[in-house]
């Protein structure tokens, strides 16, 4: 299932790409795009994947969810 998250604290390419590498590892979830424009990042995660797991792989890099969609 598709879902968009929105993240505080990203400043710069290199913040969206720790974001991405986050994301990434997280088991279940693909084709992550992170917009850093917008603050957001975009991907595919199968059912298994909790907002809480997202959550915290985004928390553990320094950044805050602001909305998990």
């Amino acid at each position: 299932m598709k879902k968009v998250m929105t993240i505080e604290g990203m400043r710069c390419p290199h913040c969206s790409a720790n974001v991405e590498k986050a994301l990434c590892g997280v088991s279940g979830v693909s084709g992550v795009v992170v917009d850093l424009a917008s603050k957001t990042a975009t991907m595919e995660a199968g059912e298994e994947v909790v907002d809480e797991t997202l959550r915290k792989a985004i928390d553990d890099i320094g950044f805050q969810v602001v909305d998990i969609r």
